[in-house]
């Protein structure tokens, strides 16, 4: 019996590969992640609040950390973001998130205002906008608070938000408009994970 050494599928041309599926959470580990925050402190209703907005809106890191005031409507649970491109989309809030912006905005932000605090929603230590790196930083804090051992990262929330809004029956061009994306192909990817 004769074995042959080398594989024949190394000059086999396959398919065109899809991009790889993004890393999302299940619900549950949500949950644990967005009551990671300690609300006692003025930064535990901020970075609830930020959680609570990435999961319920799809809101990229650059679009949230920017986010001001006049942007907001929590009367009808909805904000004005300006994505990609200088795109502008109405994004629904999820009932919890309007509860948490109204409650950091009540007794979290007051705390954080500085003399020279311009209308950003979500503030530093220091009374500015909250920075993209900041928010990085505390979703891997929160992470690991919540025991999650997965790479987490403000885009997970993001793609969690997507990936579970289909699984509950959402239809692909209603998840592309919310998320902003300038393609469904970019949207189509969330399919891949629910099936």
């Amino acid at each position: 019996e004769r074995r042959v050494e080398a594989s024949f599928t190394e000059i086999v041309v396959g398919p065109k590969l899809r991009r790889k599926a993004p890393f999302t959470l299940s619900i549950q580990e949500v949950e644990r992640l967005l009551s990671a925050p300690d609300e006692s402190l003025p930064q535990g209703l901020r970075d609830r609040a930020i959680l609570e907005l990435f999961y319920s809106s799809g809101l990229r890191v650059s679009e949230l950390s920017g986010l001001m005031l006049q942007q907001i409507d929590l009367d009808a649970g909805a904000l004005k973001v300006y994505g990609k491109g200088s795109k502008e989309r109405v994004c629904p809030m999820g009932s919890k998130a309007v509860e948490a912006i109204n409650v950091y905005l009540r007794s979290g932000r007051p705390h954080l205002v500085k003399p020279k605090t311009g209308s950003a929603v979500f503030l530093s230590a220091r009374g500015t906008a909250i920075s993209r790196k900041t928010v990085w930083f505390l979703v891997k804090k929160h992470t690991r608070a919540a025991g999650i051992d997965k790479p987490v990262s403000a885009h997970t929330l993001r793609h969690s938000y997507a990936t579970h809004l289909i699984e509950a029956g959402a239809d692909l061009r209603a998840v592309q408009l919310l998320l902003g994306h300038a393609s469904i192909e970019s949207t189509a990817i969330y399919v891949h994970l629910t099936h």
